[in-house]
């Protein structure tokens, strides 16, 4: 054992003692402060303050057994692990810091973090940013409504309504501190402090305390809504209320890990910019843990793993777009500021951020063109971009140019790839979100370990650089243990949520219920008839008493089914009208041999349908026709009536019938 056992003392280990008294000689750090409104100039020694700033051993040793219930083992390790950052780091760099938390101020109740140190100029760039990150919340609605079925759209875009209002009250009420309070109480797992934000008007800092706060609030909000839509048609509602109101201590609690003064993960050297690992990771990991825990939906495995039709293909590709717009915000915002050299780093965010998704949706096409045979996938593209842009986002401003382009474009692979592996294991997640935060956030991390660069001025890397850049391997190691502890903990703990939950209430919807579709159910919005059979045909095993689900009155029309029903009728008397006049001039033709009974019209025309004529004169339609007239005994379906094939059919052409 490395260190002596700290039991309920806030006193040091030897061996991390000895730590501070190296770091005391052989460094002399001054750190300079200034501000544009009052005369808050100073220079401190790196003496007088290096217990909260660069020696890692004080946050990890200080023992709070009354909290986390561990044995000496786990602090020794954490001790010794402490140490080697502090021995790894290099010391011949003058850096300006921008990742690690400030110390207290004479004129405020609350402690944030450093970066939130901000000039006029860095509150402005903050809280315009923030406001652009939010609408990334209509850019996960629109998708998520557009890729699941017309009954469910409204209820996905509500539970992203619910995100916001539940989710980031819990975050006000304890989220924050949570990941950056400073308290007595706080340690290594997790800060206690600064609960219920709120300073008062006279604080000198509560303009940028106020910006810390909501820059915060779009990203915790923002974990929560991806795990929406791997839960999509088949969560009950009011279970997924609860869930978005205690999902918040899901994300917090890494988020401090990464980045809070007390975090292990920060003070062991991890390096994620924009949160592909505490954001993008811990969502993915939470959304494959929902989608494996709920099950698949009715009847989504009976014919295949081949994906279902999208419900608003459209609306599926204007959510990806203003995910990429807000995406800018979200990676050059997190330079926290435009002062001094950071405004630099804010332009190569961006730039790097457009890299890597052209090298992300350069490499789907050319998968989508190869699996389907030319054709090009819709999900694979949407999927692929945002693959990419959520790989990028933890160094974005560490790479050039073309590393961000293969970073994206190994970051889309993995998700392309990721997407029916997953459906092959059974866990049915409509919107991919498993494979687009969860796998592409382990990549984005561990690529940080490869392709970082040193920002000077700027200490975002603790002065290292990544494997490929000529540093050692402490970088890559560090973020590979990031990786996994992040999804470890994603999945663990929203099992642990959601089992707890389901004991309060029942998660998954009964089968009426997600054969109805949640629009109706919960929120009583009225849509056609529509993708009754593949529930049908899921629930015939279960022996559910179906009568009262034959027998539903006409709750709407869907408009474009209607009208290509009425299409295709019309087409149907056209042709009918010519088969009669081709019947009529048939008798000038030469008169062949014909058995007794026989006549011209019965050697001249074989007995077809209609269907068949207007699918021969048009090959375009067959499939179109065939869909509608499945067999002889199909009607078409007629409106204000409830059609229950005896055999249902996929028929993959039209998006609106499931």
């Amino acid at each position: 054992m490395l260190c002596p056992l700290f039991s309920h003392t806030r006193s040091l280990s030897p061996l991390s003692s000895l730590c501070f008294r190296f770091a005391g000689k052989e460094r002399a750090f001054f750190c300079e402060r200034s501000s544009n409104t009052n005369n808050h100039r100073r220079r401190r020694t790196e003496r007088e303050f290096s217990h909260r700033h660069y020696i890692p051993g004080l946050a990890i040793s200080v023992p709070l057994s009354w909290l986390i219930a561990t044995n000496r083992y786990l602090y020794s390790a954490l001790d010794f692990l402490s140490v080697l950052a502090v021995f790894n780091r290099p010391t011949n760099q003058t850096v300006m810091k921008n990742s690690t938390l400030g110390a207290p101020r004479n004129h405020s109740n609350y402690v944030i973090p450093g970066v939130y140190d901000l000039s006029v100029e860095d509150t402005n760039w903050v809280l315009t940013s923030s406001f652009i990150i939010f609408t990334m919340q209509t850019g996960f609605g629109m998708l998520e409504s557009g890729c699941v079925s017309i009954k469910n759209e409204v209820n996905i875009m509500m539970k992203n309504v619910i995100d916001i209002v539940l989710g980031g009250f819990t975050y006000w009420l304890f989220g924050y501190g949570m990941s950056f309070g400073r308290g007595p109480l706080s340690n290594p797992f997790i800060a206690l402090g600064d609960f219920m934000l709120d300073p008062p008007v006279g604080d000198a800092l509560m303009g940028q305390i106020f910006a810390a706060f909501l820059f915060q609030l779009s990203f915790a909000t923002t974990a929560t809504t991806i795990v929406s839509g791997a839960m999509a048609e088949r969560c009950n509602f009011k279970a997924y209320c609860l869930f978005s109101f205690l999902n918040t201590v899901v994300y917090c609690i890494p988020a401090g890990w990464v980045w809070g003064e007390h975090g292990f993960l920060s003070k062991l050297g991890a390096v994620d910019i924009a949160g592909s690992g505490p954001v993008h990771l811990i969502g993915g990991a939470s959304a494959f843990a929902s989608a494996a825990m709920l099950g698949p939906r009715l009847g989504r495995y009976s014919e295949g793993y081949d994906p279902l039709p999208l419900g608003n293909p459209v609306n599926a590709c204007m959510g990806l777009f203003v995910l990429w717009w807000g995406w800018l915000a979200f990676n050059s915002g997190s330079t926290y500021g435009v002062s001094g050299s950071k405004w630099q780093y804010a332009a190569r965010a961006a730039v790097m951020t457009m890299m890597g998704s052209f090298g992300g949706g350069f490499t789907s096409s050319i998968y989508s063109f190869w699996r389907h045979g030319g054709g090009m996938d819709i999900m694979d593209l949407i999927n692929g971009v945002l693959g990419s842009l959520v790989s990028i986002t933890a160094g974005c401003f560490l790479y050039r140019a073309w590393e961000a382009f293969v970073i994206g474009a190994i970051g889309s692979l993995f998700c392309v790839l990721a997407m029916p592996l997953f459906d092959r294991m059974g866990v049915d997640d409509p919107v991919g979100a498993s494979a687009v935060h969860g796998v592409c956030g382990i990549w984005g991390v561990i690529a940080v370990g490869l392709f970082a660069d040193n920002p000077i001025p700027l200490d975002t890397t603790n002065g290292r650089s990544g494997l490929f850049k000529g540093g050692d391997w402490y970088l890559l190691g560090i973020q590979t243990l990031s990786a996994f502890c992040l999804a470890c903990w994603g999945v663990c703990s929203t099992f642990l949520l959601l089992y707890v939950i389901n004991k309060i209430i029942p998660i998954r919807m009964d089968p009426h219920e997600e054969l109805l579709g949640a629009d109706l159910t919960e929120h009583r919005i009225r849509h056609s008839q529509i993708g009754l059979s593949r529930a049908i045909s899921a629930l015939a095993p279960i022996k559910v008493d179906l009568k009262d689900i034959a027998g539903i009155e006409p709750i709407g029309i869907n408009p474009g089914h209607e009208r290509s029903i009425d299409q295709l009728r019309a087409a149907e008397d056209k042709l009918q009208q010519w088969q009669s006049y081709l019947e009529q001039v048939s008798g000038s033709r030469a008169n062949p041999k014909m058995d007794d009974g026989q006549s011209h019209s019965d050697i001249n025309f074989k007995p077809r349908t209609a269907a068949n004529v207007f699918n021969r004169r048009i090959p375009a339609r067959r499939s179109i026709s065939g869909g509608l007239y499945r067999s002889n005994n199909t009607e078409l379906p007629v409106k204000g009536s409830v059609n229950l094939p005896h055999k249902p059919e996929k028929d993959p052409n039209f998006a609106w019938v499931d």
